[in-house]
């Protein structure tokens, strides 16, 4: 038996999203997945999943659903003002869905990625073993109004709700950033300007590449001709012939000739894709080792996020069906008191 999840009203840019494909780059086909992956270990966390499950990504703004079996489901990424039938519910937790509801995630408050995640997944067929929509690839398609979802049911709905503490990645902030095979192309005062710029998150930024501007002069190589094309990759910082930095981001192209500066490590491209549009970037210099030293695997991530979970109490004045719940078992005259 599976759960419908009804798409009633879309976002301008949703699609399914989980951790990418990889392996592909040799046929031109970059990862893609989730802009904000920890978006998805903290709403797997969540909903206590062992592993990642995909999600709904919305982009800009949010949209409607409804469900025809109860599911519960996390909200992560962006918050957004978001009701259930008209009552509003928090972000960064869980909830349960009730056949017929209305779930109504309006408009961001910070950030650009917001996601939708139910238990049990999406059921999704897999391409290339991901469930992840590649738009640029043509893989997938963007969800619209009236689509129908499948999912795996939720063997559990009567859970206890749960709520994360998650740390302010959604205004800008500070990038660290490794030297990569073509650092050696700039000047040492160069990287020194890089990383002394403080950046502006273009509009004219996508689920492929940040555009960076700024108002330091260019960032130009010290050769700026002859460069062969070479594998790039996501978090690789290239700089157009006028030195204008890209950060490039899920699905990014496979190949390149734009030298890049270096390449932003994987734990902070999160605060990166959840920059809104005129949000400041900046950049540190860290070495190749500190770069190995910080690394987590997805695993030991969710792990660490699994320590932070805590029970969502609810209020009751929020409770619309209150008189539904069994509060009191039995009643008493109370002699058995004296």
């Amino acid at each position: 038996m599976k759960t419908v999840i009804t798409v009633i009203r879309a976002a301008q840019m949703m699609s399914v999203q989980d951790l990418g494909r990889e392996g592909f780059t040799a046929q031109g086909l970059s990862p893609a997945g989730a802009m904000d992956r920890r978006a998805l270990a903290e709403a797997s966390v969540l909903l206590e999943s062992r592993t990642h499950l995909p999600a709904i990504e919305m982009i800009g703004s949010g949209a409607t659903f409804k469900s025809d079996h109860a599911v519960r489901f996390a909200l992560t990424g962006a918050p957004c003002q978001t009701q259930i039938d008209g009552n509003a519910i928090s972000w960064n937790a869980s909830h349960l869905l009730l056949p017929g509801q209305l779930l109504t995630i309006g408009a961001m408050q910070s950030g650009s990625y917001g996601y939708l995640t139910f238990a049990g997944g999406i059921a999704v067929p897999a391409v290339l073993s991901s469930h992840s929509a590649h738009l640029s690839a043509e893989i997938g398609a963007r969800l619209k109004q009236g689509d129908e979802l499948l999912l795996n049911r939720d063997v559990s709905p009567d859970r206890a709700p749960l709520t994360l503490a998650v740390e302010d990645r959604f205004n800008g902030g500070l990038l660290r950033i490794m030297p990569g095979p073509q650092t050696d192309m700039f000047s040492q005062e160069t990287l020194n300007r890089f990383a002394d710029t403080t950046f502006c998150r273009s509009a004219a930024s996508n689920r492929q590449g940040l555009r960076l501007d700024h108002e330091a002069g260019g960032f130009t190589p010290l050769r700026p001709a002859g460069l062969i094309s070479d594998a790039i990759t996501c978090g690789d910082v290239q700089m157009t012939g006028q030195g204008l930095p890209y950060l490039l981001m899920s699905e990014c192209q496979t190949i390149g000739g734009y030298p890049r500066i270096g390449t932003v490590l994987a734990e902070d491209l999160p605060i990166a894709a959840q920059a809104p549009a005129g949000a400041q970037l900046r950049f540190k210099w860290v070495s190749v080792e500190d770069a190995d030293q910080s690394y987590r695997a997805p695993a030991d991530v969710m792990k660490a996020l699994s320590s932070r979970l805590r029970r969502r109490i609810r209020d009751p004045q929020d409770i619309a069906d209150l008189l539904s719940y069994q509060l009191i078992s039995g009643v008493t005259r109370g002699d058995d008191l004296e």
